[in-house]
């Protein structure tokens, strides 16, 4: 298990010192007349699960109206499967009428982190997260950042069982799902807490939901942006990067690299996909201790916005251009200072799959 920080106790502001964090996150929305909850763009389990969960405890405790939101399109193949087998009634975000009385808390994000498409004059009550990417937290009255959880999901399940609110069948799967889907990939980036959340949810939730959301059925453009990375693919010692210069989601990119990295030959995988007018880039590492969202950040520097865990980073980079040429500088750069990050030489990549195979497989 990797080594974490110790949680902070972020949240002295409110005069409420020596509350549970819970108490202190309730308390504060006590005059609002609305609770909205928004996410990262393209809003993965943990934030869904999060959202809902929070949402589940506004409403018990504090009987308020409250509003669940998506920043963008969900087209991750389970992540839509998830939507649509709870039944999660999300908001646009960019349909969203703001009122000056509601309280607006964001989870599994910080703000100014590039990472959103709402307007940042809407003004934020809470933010409780479990990224260690800074955001910019000035004027929010509550935060709870604790990065030695594997998932904010766990965090709003503390809330939920420090106030003793009884939990939904939906609210538990969704609580697990988004836990579980965190702590994916070898070496588990779950602190006790994590596992601990884990145990007293699993008999709360409906498992064959959760089986049916992991199975979900694939489109398409899954298996074509695999075949484009996977011809695309080079490796350079212990890290392997693929190329898609026609991304079909944003998405799509970590489903890329949650394949790859399951190579026995590398301890790193890089995608980065061309989506509209941006190159996404996601990361996996096998290893403990890779401080991967920070690798990504000194990669990808002034260049667009990068973050993450310690073996999950994604990031973006908008292009000024999308002409092939452009496009390849860009990757060439990128390459760069991927080797230089990781002290790998800077050598000739070997193809994952030989060209030669390739064009024998076409003919044949």
């Amino acid at each position: 298990m990797a080594r974490r920080s110790a949680d902070p106790d972020s949240n002295g502001k409110s005069g409420t010192i020596g509350l549970r964090r819970s108490d202190r996150f309730l308390s504060g929305l006590q005059a609002a007349s609305r609770v909205v909850f928004v996410s990262h763009v393209q809003p993965d389990p943990d934030s869904l699960g999060s959202m809902l969960g929070l949402a589940h405890l506004v409403e018990h405790r504090l009987g308020k109206s409250t509003l669940i939101t998506r920043d963008g399109l969900i087209s991750r193949a389970e992540n839509k499967a998830m939507v649509e087998v709870l039944h999660l009634d999300l908001a646009r975000v960019e349909d969203v009428t703001w009122a000056a009385d509601d309280a607006v808390v964001m989870v599994d994000s910080q703000p100014k982190t590039g990472r959103h498409t709402f307007s940042e004059a809407v003004r934020l009550y809470g933010v409780i997260d479990h990224h260690d990417t800074p955001g910019d937290l000035d004027g929010v009255a509550f935060t709870d950042i604790r990065a030695s959880h594997g998932a904010t999901c766990t965090v709003v399940t503390k809330y939920l069982r420090e106030q003793d609110v009884p939990i939904p069948e939906k609210v538990a799967t969704a609580l697990l799902y988004g836990i579980e889907t965190e702590m994916a990939g070898y070496p588990r980036e779950a602190s006790p807490a994590d596992d601990d959340a884990l145990l007293f949810l699993y008999p709360l939730a409906d498992k064959d939901l959760i089986a049916q959301i992991r199975n979900a059925r694939l489109p398409h453009s899954h298996f074509e942006c695999l075949l484009q990375a996977l011809q695309s693919s080079f490796i350079y010692d212990r890290l392997i990067i693929s190329w898609v210069n026609d991304l079909p989601q944003p998405e799509q990119a970590a489903e890329v690299v949650d394949f790859m990295i399951r190579f026995e030959k590398v301890d790193w995988a890089v995608c980065g996909g061309v989506h509209n007018d941006q190159l996404i880039l996601s990361v996996r590492a096998a290893r403990e201790d890779a401080r991967a969202g920070e690798v990504l950040r000194q990669v990808v520097g002034k260049l667009g916005k990068a973050g993450g865990h310690d073996r999950r980073a994604g990031g973006s980079i908008r292009l000024p251009s999308t002409a092939p040429s452009a496009v390849e500088e860009l990757q060439s750069e990128l390459r760069r200072r991927f080797l230089k990050a990781m002290k790998i030489e800077d050598i000739r990549g070997q193809r994952l799959v030989p060209l030669r195979e390739m064009l024998q497989n076409l003919q044949s």
